[in-house]
């Protein structure tokens, strides 16, 4: 099986700010045709920032569609023209304050893969300093430090529902406890 569906029609549904939605007819393996609904997204970047003291920099928000303040990482959209890493630092810096040091990726994310083409690039870094926070206009936030073991327990005790802070949570853990086993963490 070649496991591809080929594009037929495609019609715009909604050109938003943030989102498209667009309608596409497909023809399927075996030649029968299909519906696919899609949200085209530009992308987005989060930042498991590790404090001198292996704590974790999180942001506290509102997020109007769970009409419920959460717990993330910082993160932010994709911005035209620059690489998600940069985008990442600036995310980090605007929303929390601390400018990061030795960036490593932790691989990208899918968050739901069925309807949504977004692509989420996750970092992790050790703050190297603080600077003055740079939020945009209309955000409004609370920044917290949370002692890595603390948030990998919240993650696993369904504290923490965001996926993406979820997944670079548990793979700055496993890096952590990989550099921490071979002398490069301290």
């Amino acid at each position: 099986m070649k496991l591809f569906e080929k594009t037929i029609h495609s019609k715009e549904i909604f050109d938003g700010k943030v989102i498209h939605v667009i309608h596409d007819k497909v023809e399927l393996e075996d030649g029968s045709t299909s519906m696919r609904e899609v949200v085209e997204h530009p992308g987005g970047v989060c930042v498991a920032a590790l404090t001198e003291n292996d704590e974790l920099i999180f942001v506290r928000q509102f997020r109007y569609p769970y009409k419920e303040v959460l717990l993330e990482l910082p993160a932010g959209k994709l911005e035209k023209g620059q690489n998600p890493l940069e985008n990442g630092k600036r995310e980090l810096l605007e929303e929390t304050g601390a400018v990061g040091k030795e960036y490593m990726t932790l691989g990208k994310l899918y968050p739901s893969p069925g309807y949504c083409g977004e692509i989420i690039h996750l970092y992790f870094c050790k703050i190297d300093r603080y600077e003055q926070q740079k939020l945009d206009e209309g955000e409004f936030l609370n920044v917290e430090k949370i002692p890595l073991k603390k948030a990998v327990e919240m993650v696993l005790n369904n504290e923490i529902p965001d996926a993406k802070t979820q997944t670079a949570v548990l793979k700055t853990a496993m890096l952590f406890d990989k550099l921490e086993g071979s002398g490069e963490i301290k």
